[in-house]
């Protein structure tokens, strides 16, 4: 099965493990990406049965918006139900890579804040250890030289993500050749360095569910 069919069907899985959960006053956390855009146009199809949706970015509150379903300001809300989105890596503990669309901040706030966070993937995203995609780093922009220098003095190889700016006006910084056997510890390490924004592991904050999708059949890891 070709990678957007199974995306598509990771997503779809998606919607029938929150669906019954559902009532008229459910806030939803949705994601951003490929993936993250398929469950949104499955959403579409219930967007009847919950109140609204909160957005990791401007992206994806797009989608929603075109959808006609209303998006809230994370502030406003009081309690988020669930997070939805997609991951670059996922290893056995459902420690995850996130932000190879560049909302990595965003999204972790938006998953921090959820009663929940599922993790929708393909079967390709899995991995036994975490660092085969490389990890973003969001930097404000006067401390991009020193954030790099302090990533390679953790063992990285970082590369400036070429053209791009968050939705927080920030930049990434796309970091190679990380140890990462220890992923929370790492985790803390980068945001501890003087210029870091966010980093895209989400170890400290794992998924508490993973949907993956394959060839066969679709599988819930919780």
């Amino acid at each position: 099965m070709a990678q957007d069919a199974l995306k598509r069907s990771a997503a779809k899985a998606a919607l029938d493990y929150i669906e019954p959960r559902l009532t008229p006053t459910t806030i939803i956390g949705v994601g951003t990406g490929s993936t993250a855009n398929c469950f949104i146009d499955a959403l579409a199809n219930i967007k009847h049965k919950f109140d609204a949706a909160v957005a990791s970015s401007e992206n994806s509150a797009a989608r929603l918006k075109a959808h006609g379903i209303p998006v809230s300001d994370l502030n406003a809300v009081a309690n988020l139900a669930v997070y939805i989105d997609g991951a670059d890596e996922v290893n056995p503990d459902k420690q995850l890579i996130k932000g190879g669309g560049g909302a990595l901040t965003r999204e972790k706030i938006v998953a921090a804040s959820a009663d929940q966070f599922v993790c929708i993937v393909d079967a390709s995203k899995l991995v036994e250890t975490l660092g085969r995609f490389p990890l973003p780093v969001e930097v404000i922009p006067m401390a991009r030289g020193l954030v790099a220098r302090g990533l390679v003095g953790l063992g990285g190889a970082p590369e400036l993500r070429s053209g791009f700016i968050t939705d927080n006006g920030n930049l990434i910084l796309d970091v190679y050749e990380l140890n990462m056997d220890d992923p929370k510890n790492l985790e803390s390490r980068i945001n501890n360095l003087v210029g870091v924004v966010c980093n895209g592991l989400f170890a400290e904050n794992a998924a508490d569910v993973v949907i993956v999708a394959d060839d066969d059949d679709v599988r819930i890891l919780d």
